[in-house]
């Protein structure tokens, strides 16, 4: 099974949605918040070049947030990440 960590905020719709469709193929993931974190998410605004959340990671890859996650998914190519 892939491990999956997601970097999300409290208040962040794409985040609950990249969640539900990850919950939605029946996967586990680690969610680490990021609200109280500022060091923390510049850190990882640094180490990926993305400024928003939610971040996406299967196996240490970084695949994206929730749009990318969701492209994936339409492309019927997520299945085989999560493997």
């Amino acid at each position: 099974m892939a491990q999956i960590t997601i970097y999300s905020k409290t208040y962040c719709p794409y985040c609950v949605r990249a969640k539900k469709l990850l919950e939605s193929k029946g996967v586990s993931f680690e969610e680490i918040m990021v609200d109280d974190k500022p060091e923390l998410f510049t850190e990882l605004k640094k180490k990926s070049g993305m400024m928003t959340v939610p971040q996406i990671y299967i196996n240490d890859q970084l695949i994206g947030g929730y749009t990318e996650l969701a492209a994936l998914e339409e492309k019927n190519q997520l299945d085989r990440l999560l493997v």
